[in-house]
C-alpha cells in the first residue's frame, strides 16, 4: 500500500478503502492504483463497475497489466458518467464524424487547388496561343466548354485525372 500520510501511527487508506469505509490492508489490491489524493478516480469506477467487479478484474490480471486496466476502467467510467447510454462509443462516434467532416473539407480544398491550377494553366496557355488546337487536351476541353470567369471555385472539370494528379503532387 502507498503511504500517503500518517495519522497517529496509522496509514492513510487508499481512495477505494476510504470510499468503501473499510480498513486498508497492506495487500490492498486498490491501493497502488487509487491513491488517497485522487478520490474521484475510484468514485467514478465504483459507480460504473462496482468495487467487487473491479477487485475481481484486478486480481485476475498479472500485475504488469493492472495499471493499464485501471486506466481503461477510469476512462470508460468517466465516459459513462458523461454519456450513460453510449459511453466511450459515443466519444469514438463523435470523433469519427469529425474525421469524416474534415476529410470532406480536405477533398473540397484539394479539388479547389486542382481547379485553380487548371484555370492558371489555361490562362497562361491562352496568353501564348490563340487556338485550342495548340493546348494540351485537358486544357483545351476546359477552355472550350466553361469560361473561367463563370465557374465556381468548387467545381471540378472533367479532365485527364492522371496528368492532373501528377502535376498536383509534383510541386
Amino acid at each position: 500500500m502507498k503511504e500517503i500520510g500518517k495519522k497517529h501511527g496509522t496509514l492513510s487508506p487508499c481512495a477505494a478503502c476510504k470510499l468503501l469505509r473499510r480498513r486498508c490492508a497492506q495487500d490492498c489490491v486498490f491501493a497502488p492504483y487509487f491513491p488517497a489524493d485522487e478520490p474521484q478516480k475510484f468514485a467514478s469506477v465504483h459507480k460504473v463497475f462496482g468495487a467487487s467487479n473491479v477487485n475481481k478484474m484486478l486480481q485476475e490480471l498479472p500485475e504488469h497489466q493492472r495499471s493499464d486496466a485501471v486506466s481503461s476502467m477510469v476512462y470508460e467510467a468517466n465516459a459513462r458518467v458523461r454519456d450513460p447510454v453510449y459511453g466511450c462509443v459515443g466519444a469514438i462516434s463523435s470523433l469519427q464524424q469529425q474525421i469524416d467532416s474534415l476529410q470532406t473539407q480536405l477533398a473540397l480544398a484539394q479539388a479547389e487547388v486542382v481547379h485553380m491550377r487548371m484555370r492558371q494553366f489555361v490562362s497562361t496557355s491562352n496568353a501564348g496561343t490563340s487556338s485550342p488546337e495548340n493546348l494540351p487536351p485537358a486544357a483545351a476541353a476546359s477552355s472550350k466548354f466553361m469560361p473561367s470567369q463563370a465557374k465556381s471555385l468548387f467545381c471540378v472539370d472533367m479532365v485527364d485525372q492522371a496528368n492532373m494528379a501528377e502535376s498536383l503532387w509534383s510541386y
